[in-house]
């Protein structure tokens, strides 16, 4: 019985940790950082590399990175939909 019980514990805390990983997933902070890293790495190599004004040229991959994770989910919400159905 205590290896039953044993490994419910398991179970539950193996699930903890995957609905921790999905809300990390999901989350605007999360979001937010990708964006501020990605909006500062091409700021960097513009200003660097390519040599031109860097501060709003480096807004396009961010806006293309919010557009991306606003609108792939539900994508996959109408995929899973559909995939359900067949």
């Amino acid at each position: 019985m205590d290896d039953l019980q044993k490994r419910i514990d398991q179970l539950e805390a193996r699930n903890q940790r995957v609905e921790s990983d999905k809300a990390w997933e999901t989350s605007w902070v999360r979001r937010l950082s990708i964006m501020l890293l990605t909006y500062l790495t091409v700021v960097f190599y513009l200003q660097f590399v390519v040599h031109i004004n860097p501060w709003i040229n480096a807004l396009v991959p961010v806006i293309g990175f919010f557009l991306s994770t606003t609108t792939v989910s539900q994508l996959k919400k109408y995929w899973l939909k559909h995939r359900a159905k067949s």
